[in-house]
């Protein structure tokens, strides 16, 4: 029997986060996946982390010589978002080393997302 797939008036709304990270060491994806994760668990526990539906959508990393930034969009639910900005500023550390986290915005899509917030250019996709 084939799975149906649930019709997009009872799927729940999403919202996009714009972010950008400076770093003293280079950051990878599943890097900002694990502090996310758990900022998340140290901030609203189990329960509470779940109900936002974070996920990590897409990161772009931007070498520089003194400084590592990473730019990046992650996932929440609609209803959540002010919760999900929350977890954000609470990231300060990675491996013993400084991190800072700041949103850059929010949008409805990731296309939006991307042009009004990252800002690529067309090579960088």
């Amino acid at each position: 029997m084939k799975l149906k797939i649930l019709p997009t008036h009872l799927r729940d709304k999403k919202r996009y986060l714009a972010f950008q990270a400076f770093s003293e060491i280079p950051l990878e994806r599943d890097d900002v996946i694990s502090m996310f994760t758990e900022s998340s668990g140290n901030l609203y526990g189990a329960c509470g982390t779940s109900q936002l539906g974070l996920w990590v959508v897409k990161v772009w990393n931007y070498p520089a010589p003194e400084k590592n930034m990473v730019r990046g969009i992650i996932r929440c639910n609609r209803e959540e978002v002010d919760r999900a900005r929350a977890v954000i500023p609470t990231i300060t550390n990675f491996r013993g080393k400084r991190v800072v986290f700041q949103t850059l915005g929010i949008s409805g899509t990731i296309r939006a997302a991307i042009t009004n917030f990252i800002k690529l250019k067309a090579s960088d996709d």
